[in-house]
Order: C-alpha cells, then sequence, then structure tokens
C-alpha cells in the first residue's frame, strides 16, 4: 500500500517536475556563449594576475564580494555547532534519500555523524574534539532538520533520479579560475538540449536574494559541463516548509555569468590590493571579525533604530565551505 502525501508533499510534486509537454529545448551553443563571456570579462583581470595563482569561486565567496569586500577579507572560516548542523543534516538528509526502510531521522543523524568523525579532514578532527554536551547539541539540532525533510518531501522515486551533495566545478582561463560547488539535490535529467533537471538548495531561516543568486551560479556551471541547462532552480526552507522554484532562462544564465565576471574581478583586484576594500554595512556587522575597529560598521549598527533579528550567514545550513 502506498502512503498518502500530506499537502506539503504533494506541493512538492506538483511544483518542481512541472508538464513534461511544457519543458523547454535550449541552443546546443549556448554553453560555448556562457564560457566566451566569462573568460572574456575576465581576461584583463585574469592577465594582470599572474601565473600560478588560481581564484576559486563558489557560492558563498560570490555572496561575499558582493556584500562587504572588507568582511571578505577577514572573514575565516571556522566549524561551530551552528554551522556543523548544516553539514551532519545535509549528510543525513543524503543518507535518507537513498534508505532503503522507512528513514528514522536520529538514527541518520548518528550514522551521518559517524561516518563524518571517521574522515580525514578538518570538520572530522573538529568533531572528534567535541565535548559530550556540545555532541548532544549538534545531534539535536541536526535531528531537527532531517526530520523537516522527511516531514515535508514525498519519499523519490528512483525513476525521478535522485541525487545528493552532488559536486560541479568547471574551470576557466586553464584553470587560473575555478569555478566550483556542491548542490544539496538534484531530480531528473535532460533528454538531449529539453531541459529536465531540477536543482535543489536546503536551507534554514529567512528567504534571502543571496538564495537565489546562489542557485543561479550553479545553473551557470552545470550547463557550462552538461550543454544543457535545469529545468528549474528551487530554495526549499525547511523550517517553513516552503518552496520557492524559478525556472530557467537564457536570461537567468547571462545574468548569473555578469555577476561572477563582476565577482572574480572584484577578487582579483583585491589579491593584487590595487584598492582598498569596499565597506558596505549591514546586520551581519554585528558578527565581523575586525567590526571593533571599523567605524562603518559600527556606526551604522548605532543608527539602528531597533534590534530586529538579521539573519547570520552562518547559522544557514548549506554547504558555507563549499
Amino acid at each position: 500500500m502506498v502512503a498518502s502525501l500530506n499537502p506539503a508533499q504533494q506541493e512538492i510534486v506538483d511544483r518542481l517536475r512541472g508538464d513534461r509537454d511544457d519543458r523547454r529545448a535550449f541552443d546546443a551553443e549556448l554553453r560555448h556563449h556562457l564560457r566566451s563571456t566569462l573568460e572574456l570579462g575576465t581576461a584583463d583581470a585574469v592577465g594582470e594576475l599572474g601565473a600560478n595563482r588560481t581564484i576559486f569561486v563558489s557560492k558563498s565567496r560570490l555572496a561575499a564580494i558582493h556584500g562587504c569586500e572588507e568582511r571578505y577579507l577577514h572573514d575565516d572560516f571556522a566549524w561551530s555547532i551552528p554551522v556543523a548542523r548544516g553539514r551532519v543534516a545535509h549528510k543525513a538528509i543524503e543518507l535518507s534519500v537513498h534508505w532503503r526502510e522507512a528513514p528514522v531521522p536520529l538514527h541518520l543523524v548518528d550514522e551521518a555523524m559517524a561516518r563524518l568523525e571517521n574522515g580525514d579532514d578538518g570538520f572530522a578532527l573538529w568533531m572528534q574534539g567535541l565535548r559530550d554536551v556540545d555532541r548532544a547539541e549538534l545531534r539535536a539540532e541536526a535531528g531537527e532538520r532531517v526530520t523537516q525533510f522527511t516531514e515535508c518531501w514525498p519519499p523519490l522515486p528512483r525513476t525521478w533520479r535522485p541525487s545528493t551533495e552532488v559536486s560541479i566545478r568547471q574551470e576557466l582561463h586553464r584553470g587560473t579560475v575555478t569555478l566550483l560547488g556542491k548542490v544539496d539535490l538534484t531530480l531528473g535529467a535532460p533528454d538531449g538540449l529539453v531541459a529536465g533537471k531540477v536543482l535543489v538548495d536546503l536551507k534554514t531561516g529567512s528567504v534571502r536574494t543571496v538564495h537565489f543568486d546562489d542557485l543561479r551560479f550553479y545553473a551557470l556551471v552545470e550547463t557550462m559541463r552538461l550543454g544543457t541547462p535545469p529545468l528549474r532552480l528551487a530554495s526549499y526552507y525547511l523550517d517553513q516548509g516552503t518552496l520557492h522554484p524559478e525556472d530557467v532562462t537564457e536570461a537567468v544564465l547571462e545574468s548569473a555569468a555578469a555577476r561572477v565576471v563582476d565577482g572574480v574581478n572584484k577578487m582579483i583586484e583585491l589579491e593584487l590590493k590595487v584598492r582598498t576594500a569596499r565597506r558596505a554595512p549591514s546586520g551581519l556587522c554585528r558578527w565581523c571579525p575586525v567590526l571593533d575597529t571599523c567605524e562603518v560598521g559600527t556606526g551604522w549598527l548605532a543608527r539602528r533604530d531597533d534590534d530586529r533579528e538579521v539573519p547570520d550567514d552562518r547559522l544557514e545550513d548549506d554547504n558555507l565551505h563549499s
């Protein structure tokens, strides 16, 4: 007996896949056009960079360079419980998609934590040093995220070709600029030049414009990799149970390419120190490592009329390190 879908699950089925007859076909030359746009737009800056230097471009680095450049330069990544819960939850969700039996969220979290702790990277070392109380907190918060996923997402049939934590990568200028990322969840596949794949990012917290930019960046890299763009992009907010889809068009990809060109040029300018970093105050200033010496940030925070809660990038349950 097939279990009935609850309304949240049915909405995902209806809004993500859509009608096959409405799927668009794209020009086979689109991938080459996008690569040309990126390389021509960054050629002058890359020419100044010199040999044996590489600029790595991820969604988090793009978001940072288009925000406060001073924070971009000084915001060294460090693991913490709020950031780690995203890593653990994503691993557990990855396991849930391929689990043969009905998944139990905390069982998935325990398996995810064990696998991640047995690795040989910095996250494994950080986990190995956790106190019992911190480990319990991490387990509880990751378990909450996984429960939200299993409650609101339908079982994903094999015919949907579900894949999790999918790494994508493209190199420009013979590897001097590398675009890379990791997509939380992909569904479907193209049919030749007809779009059919859906890219999904799992989030918590408030809906933010940068989340759409993140997925457009992924769509750009995927199009260059595969030749056929994704059909649709979607940010899914686990704590709200809401889906925010966007269809992929040439205009979406052109916009993403322009944002990457601008971001890469800014990264190289700051790398070469041809100008000082621009300071752009926001609610994120309160967590900035150079706030004490930044008059722009401290002044902006002091002038605020209220003390509304502001989303913190470090609390987003996505791969900030990718």
